[in-house]
């Protein structure tokens, strides 16, 4: 028999960015249903996938007005003191450190932090899953979605009808939210794969991150413990099969090769993954009492790892105005509300989405004057501190 849900705001997509916007209303009057294909199990222990999101002191302080930080294992909280950026064969390096003024005027010690997303997820979900008025139905994939100037409704697989004042996508870079809703998007899809995988090593990574972009592919290094680095390969979508196929012996040789042994004889500690690039930003954020948030939003290239942050700031910007409008007796779904969300997060992230995409294009075009271009820009970028430290506090979120 077919059920028909009544809820103030209906969720599709239990990721880290829809939970997280979730447990904003704890304590509030307000009830929440989130819709989520992937089973129970998945969401309440989610498996291992390679990524490692790192979270601005920003981002982390959000997390800690969840309570959800504090849900983390210390052991798990991972230091990003540096991050240095390469071009080529040069061993000449774009530094980046912790401001000299946040070091004076603020306890802050690095760069930011490392976390495993599948910590993320489960700390989160472990934050909402005790809510009152949180509900969160698995198992059930989104049939149609439609909203109207009085509600919004979603039809799950099995039938059911959810009907809700607002609507909140927050499903994935290939939204079928925000695609069925006719919103449209500006995608890049960078045909390059992205492999992911933790190396051991007998040398220090002294806690600092290291982007490589070589002629061909690009090598990110980060740090977690001192002797262990998560190592992430971007390449071409036609050499990705080759390096795949490859032994944890023979795929660890190539790291190091490409590396310079700078970290000594390498070990693989873990799983291997990989993933397809693509970035995407939605034209607008909002339509008829709906709303997209997290991934659903912008999806960023992960060079300048923004994007959790970013998914972070969505939720961080839409809640609050929801909240206020709930206590003030005033329609949670207005388009003066929705369109004061939409013009707060496009002029943060449209910026960002636009300079990593160009930063991007720069950095792996193997020309030669591209070449001699990428290399000035570090040189340059190194003896300009106004510019360093615009970069610095967008790593940094501050």
């Amino acid at each position: 028999m077919n059920h028909t849900h009544h809820s103030d705001i209906v969720i599709v997509g239990a990721g880290p960015a829809g939970l997280a916007f979730a447990r904003y209303f704890k304590g509030s009057d307000l009830r929440l249903i989130i819709v989520e294909k992937s089973t129970l199990s998945a969401i309440e222990n989610p498996a291992y996938d390679g990524r490692e999101i790192a979270l601005t002191h920003h981002s982390k302080e959000i997390l800690q007005n969840l309570g959800v930080w504090q849900r983390i294992n210390p052991d798990d909280i991972y230091r990003l003191k540096d991050a240095k950026v390469y071009s080529g064969t040069s061993d000449y390096a774009l530094h980046f450190q912790v401001p000299k003024d946040l070091k004076l005027l603020s306890s802050i010690d690095r760069l930011g932090n490392l976390i495993s997303n599948h910590n993320i997820r489960k700390a989160v979900y472990d934050e909402v899953r005790e809510l009152d008025n949180v509900t969160i139905l698995t198992g059930a994939a989104v049939k149609s979605v439609q909203t109207d100037s009085q509600a919004a409704e979603v039809v799950l697989d099995n039938g059911d009808t959810i009907r809700a004042r607002l609507l909140i996508g927050a499903d994935s870079r290939l939204s079928f939210v925000r695609r069925t809703l006719g919103i449209g998007a500006e995608m890049n899809d960078f045909g390059r794969t992205v492999i992911v995988f933790r190396v051991s090593h007998p040398l220090s990574n002294g806690a600092t991150a290291q982007e490589c972009f070589y002629y061909g592919r690009t090598l990110a290094l980060l740090p977690l413990t001192d002797t262990l680095t998560n190592c992430v390969i971007t390449l071409d979508n036609t050499q990705a099969a080759e390096l795949l196929a490859m032994s944890p012996e023979a795929l660890t040789a190539e790291v190091q090769r490409m590396m310079n042994d700078k970290l000594g004889a390498l070990s693989i500690a873990g799983s291997v993954h990989h993933y397809p690039l693509m970035g995407v930003h939605a034209k607008t954020f909002v339509a008829p009492r709906a709303a997209l948030i997290g991934d659903a939003a912008v999806g960023m290239h992960p060079v300048t790892a923004h994007g959790y942050n970013l998914g972070l700031a969505s939720a961080d910007t839409l809640a609050p105005l929801i909240l206020q409008a709930a206590k003030s007796h005033q329609d949670i779904a207005a388009p003066a509300l929705l369109a004061k969300y939409d013009r707060i997060h496009q002029r943060h992230t449209r910026p960002l989405y636009h300079g990593t995409n160009a930063m991007v294009t720069l950095f792996t075009n193997n020309t030669p004057p591209a070449r001699l271009l990428r290399d000035a820009a570090l040189r340059i970028s190194n003896h300009l501190p106004p510019v360093k430290r615009w970069i610095s506090g967008q790593l940094t979120g501050r």
